[in-house]
C-alpha cells in the first residue's frame, strides 16, 4: 500500500525542479553487447531520500490522532521524480556496467567475471548512501531481463509478452477517449513496425479536430486494427545498435506515407535495428514521386541522426533519381534544400532493386 496525500495546493506554489531524463533509446544502446543482466528494485525508493527538517512541515496532513509530518520524501511532490532521479545519478554516475531509470537499476556485463566486479561495485555504492534494495525484485546472472517494457537479450529488444497479449485483446473503441487510450499503448512499441504511422493512419484520424466524440468506426478503421494485432501476434525483434559497425538506412514513399529503417549486418544478414514512419501533411501529398522519396529520405537520416551523425553509413534506394541527390545539382528548390540539408553527412548512396527494399516498401494502403 503506498500513501499518497493531496499536495496539489503545496505544488502549486513549489519551484519547479528539472532533471534531465535519460532516454530509453539511450539506455537500451547500452546492452549491444551484454550477455549477462542483474537487475534490482529500491525497496520504498522515495522514503529512502530525506527531507531536510525545515521543509517538513510543509507536506502535514490532518489524521484522527492530529497533525502528521513526513520525515521522508513522499509521493505526489511535484519535485519529487526529479530528485529521486538526481540522487540515483549522481550514486551511479558514469560507473561502467550499471545503469538506473528511477528505483530500476541494472548490472550488465559480456563475461561473469565483468558482472561479479559490477554486482559488487553497486553493492558498495548502494551501501554508502544508505540505499536497501527489495529481496524480493532482485534478480541475479540472468541470459534475459525486463526493462521498460521490453525483454533485453544477447544484443536484440523485444516487447515484453503482457503487453503484446494487451494489444491482441484490444476491443473496438466506442469514444476518442478510449481511441487514445488504445493508440496510447502501441505508439510505445510503433519503432518495431515498419512504416507504422501509414498503417495506424485511420485510428489517429478519428482524433482530427472537428471529429465527432463518438467514433464513426469504418471498415478501414477495422482493417487498421487487424493489420496491428496481426504484426504484434508474432513478438517483433530489433537488434541493439553496435556504434562499432556500419549502419545501413533505407526509405520508402507512399502517397500518404514515408517510412524508414536503420540496419545493420549480423552475420551476413541484414536485421532491423529501429523503424521510424509518419503521415504525409496534405501539402506534402502533392509532392511529385522524386519529391515525396526525397523527403523520405532526409526524414530517414533526420530520426536516426544520432547514429549516424559522426558515422561513414551506406544509403540503399530504389529510386535511381535519388542516388545523384548527394553529388548532383537539382534544379528543383526543393531537392537542392534538401541535398544541402544531407551535406554535413558522410554516406554512400547505393541502388538497389526494388525488390530488395522490401524493409521499407511495405507502406499500407490504410491511409
Amino acid at each position: 500500500m503506498k500513501l499518497c496525500i493531496d499536495f496539489r495546493k503545496l505544488n502549486a506554489v513549489t519551484v519547479f525542479d528539472a532533471e534531465n531524463i535519460p532516454r530509453q533509446e539511450d539506455l537500451f544502446n547500452q546492452f549491444s553487447h551484454a550477455t549477462i543482466f542483474s537487475s534490482c528494485d529500491l525497496c520504498k525508493a522515495y522514503w529512502q531520500v530525506p527531507l531536510h527538517p525545515d521543509n517538513r512541515k510543509y507536506t502535514a496532513f490532518q489524521t484522527p490522532l492530529g497533525l502528521v509530518q513526513w520525515v521522508r520524501m513522499p509521493f505526489g511532490l511535484v519535485t519529487a521524480p526529479a530528485t529521486f532521479c538526481r540522487l540515483m545519478r549522481l550514486v551511479i554516475g558514469q560507473t561502467p556496467d550499471l545503469l538506473s531509470y528511477f528505483d530500476d537499476t541494472l548490472v550488465f556485463a559480456t563475461s561473469w567475471q565483468q558482472h561479479i566486479v559490477a554486482l559488487r561495485t553497486l553493492m558498495m555504492l548502494l551501501g554508502r548512501h544508505g540505499l536497501h534494495v527489495n529481496p524480493s525484485k532482485v534478480s541475479i546472472g540472468s541470459s534475459s531481463v525486463e526493462f521498460l517494457g521490453h525483454m533485453v537479450s544477447s544484443g536484440t529488444l523485444v516487447p515484453v509478452q503482457t503487453k503484446m497479449d494487451e494489444i491482441l485483446q484490444l476491443s473496438v473503441p466506442v469514444k476518442k477517449k478510449e481511441v487514445r487510450s488504445l493508440l496510447g499503448l502501441v505508439n510505445y512499441y510503433r519503432y518495431f513496425i515498419a512504416n507504422f504511422a501509414s498503417i495506424s493512419a485511420p485510428l489517429s484520424n478519428l482524433l482530427r479536430k472537428g471529429t465527432p466524440e463518438k467514433v464513426q468506426w469504418t471498415p478501414r478503421c477495422d482493417q487498421s486494427l487487424t493489420e496491428i494485432k496481426r504484426l504484434f501476434s508474432s513478438p517483433p525483434i530489433l537488434i541493439i545498435p553496435d556504434m562499432q559497425e556500419t549502419f545501413i538506412v533505407r526509405s520508402d514513399a507512399s502517397d500518404f506515407g514515408i517510412g524508414a529503417v536503420l540496419l545493420q549486418d549480423r552475420e551476413g544478414i541484414l536485421m532491423p535495428c529501429r523503424y521510424a514512419s509518419r503521415k504525409l501533411l496534405s501539402r506534402e501529398c502533392r509532392y511529385s514521386a522524386i519529391e515525396r522519396e526525397a523527403l523520405a529520405l532526409v526524414f530517414a537520416v533526420t530520426q536516426f541522426q544520432r547514429y549516424l551523425i559522426f558515422k561513414h553509413f551506406v544509403l540503399q534506394t530504389d529510386n535511381k533519381p535519388l542516388s545523384y541527390l548527394r553529388t548532383g545539382s537539382p534544379k528543383n528548390a526543393r531537392l537542392m534544400r534538401w541535398a544541402l540539408a544531407l551535406q554535413e553527412f558522410s554516406f554512400q548512396v547505393v541502388h538497389i532493386p526494388g525488390s530488395e527494399n522490401v524493409h521499407a516498401d511495405v507502406l499500407s494502403r490504410l491511409c
